[in-house]
């Protein structure tokens, strides 16, 4: 018998089987759902939300059960915003900002919200303005980080329907219109020249106080030399007068005769002075000086 027609009647015997595990092939393959670490799938059920799969192996019900959505949830960037605002004490600011987020409930977001970015952009472009309105531009420029703080944790707050968590928003850059900033430029100069001169008036008013503490020093120490000479003096009367007191009238004329010595020496010292002209008393004050020394 030919081959072919074995082959027929094999077919034409086990025709069911075979198409029957055809089917049961194309079961398999239709009901395993193998999911990325990065992804998460949506299944519905005749048009219903049925279950989210996650990374891994999944198993669903062939024919019924359809992978609808498969949604990343890896981190994401929004492009960067600018938007204008105003602060309470009305200057024109603009703020750009970055936000990352990323998707925690996918059967929220594709459920709930069409345009996930543009939603997130709206809500922190009012959420900004609204906290700037609120804040004056020193503040704003002094305290970004408490405006951060704030602009996170309410856009957290407002996306929270939508299954999404916000893991960062950045105010990245506060810009000021042209008038704005030449006002601040002028204002920052004028009050560097006043802490310049402050500054200078200090310095001058440190340098009259030290000047008048170093008078006021040297004075104290030339008093106190005057003093030491004053006391010095006195101590040298005192020791003369109980020298006369207790040798009579011999001790003082002993002195006095003693420094009239004393000045011919320094007379006869030196060039030139080897000529000295004496009063006729002096011979006698001489003689008397002599005596005195040698009666002592």
């Amino acid at each position: 018998m030919p081959i072919e027609q074995l082959l027929a009647e094999f077919l034409n015997e086990n025709l069911v089987f075979l198409l029957l595990a055809i089917f049961i092939v194309v079961c398999i393959l239709a009901g395993v759902r193998i999911v990325p670490q990065s992804e998460k799938y949506v299944v519905e059920r005749l048009g219903r939300l049925r279950a989210v799969l996650g990374p891994g192996i999944n198993f669903i019900v062939p024919f019924l059960d359809r992978v609808r959505h498969k949604v990343s949830i890896l981190e994401r960037q929004l492009p960067t915003m600018a938007q204008d605002a105003i602060t309470s004490d009305n200057v024109l600011v603009q703020v750009e900002t970055s936000v990352f987020y990323r998707i925690i409930e996918p059967e929220k977001t594709v459920y709930r919200i069409r345009d996930v970015d543009g939603a997130i952009s709206t809500t922190v472009a009012g959420i900004v303005r609204s906290e700037i309105g609120r804040m004056e531009l020193d503040q704003l420029q002094a305290n970004r980080s408490t405006l951060i703080g704030a602009v996170r944790e309410q856009v957290a707050q407002q996306v929270d329907d939508w299954g999404i968590e916000v893991t960062r928003a950045e105010i990245l850059d506060v810009n000021l219109d042209a008038a704005t900033r030449d006002a601040m430029s002028q204002q920052l100069n004028a009050e560097r020249a006043r802490r310049a001169q402050v500054m200078k008036a200090e310095g001058e008013k440190r340098a009259v106080e030290l000047q008048a503490d170093a008078d006021l020093y040297a004075a104290q120490k030339a008093a106190e030399a005057r003093r030491v000479g004053a006391d010095a003096e006195a101590y040298a009367t005192q020791v003369v007068a109980g020298a006369i007191a207790e040798n009579g009238l011999e001790a003082a004329q002993y002195q006095v005769a003693l420094k009239q010595v004393e000045a011919l020496n320094a007379l006869g010292e030196g060039s030139g002075k080897q000529t000295i002209i004496l009063p006729a008393n002096a011979i006698e004050a001489f003689g008397d000086a002599f005596k005195m020394l040698k009666g002592r």
